[in-house]
């Protein structure tokens, strides 16, 4: 019986080739499953920077507006720059990050955009007479250039934005 067993022993020196393909095949279909989910991750980084950065430049329009009695009409992207330093005005000096690609007010309302790094998905924020609007498009889609922007649609939405706001 001892004999029977070392030589049974010695004859599994390993894993089949079937054994071993089904195995690499089971890791392939678990890659191909992880991966693309994994891929995107970069691209919702960029885009929360951007809407961060859109959200922080919305507090420092409401806190430049407390100066003022209450007028945004001074706003802009220096004098939100100048009253938040935090405040990204270009991608040189945003880094990897987001800036503030538009702002502007008047005597009730106002509008801050800012654009993602590398993605350059936009998001903006808009105050009209009280009510705030949120509105995002993807690359390439112009965004509002006027307190206007409630009436404004995207042709097209795809990517993080699709549907035009956030």
């Amino acid at each position: 019986m001892r004999d029977v067993l070392r030589r049974y022993r010695s004859d599994e020196q390993g894993f089949s080739l079937i054994e071993l393909l089904v195995v690499i095949l089971i890791v392939g279909i678990l890659a191909a499953i992880a991966i693309p989910s994994f891929l995107n991750q970069t691209h919702k980084a960029f885009d929360a920077s951007a809407k961060e950065l859109a959200r922080s430049a919305e507090t420092t329009a409401e806190t430049i507006a407390t100066g003022t009695t209450g007028s945004y009409s001074g706003l802009s992207v220096q004098s939100l720059s100048q009253a938040e330093t935090t405040i990204q005005t270009n991608s040189t000096t945003a880094g990897s990050n987001a800036w503030i690609a538009d702002a502007a007010g008047s005597t009730s309302s106002y509008y801050v955009v800012a654009e993602a790094y590398n993605t350059h998905d936009w998001y903006e924020i808009e105050k009209d007479n009280g009510t705030i609007y949120r509105f995002c498009g993807p690359n390439g889609t112009p965004w509002p250039v006027s307190m206007t922007a409630k009436t404004f649609s995207i042709a097209n939405p795809s990517g993080a934005c699709a549907t035009g706001t956030w």
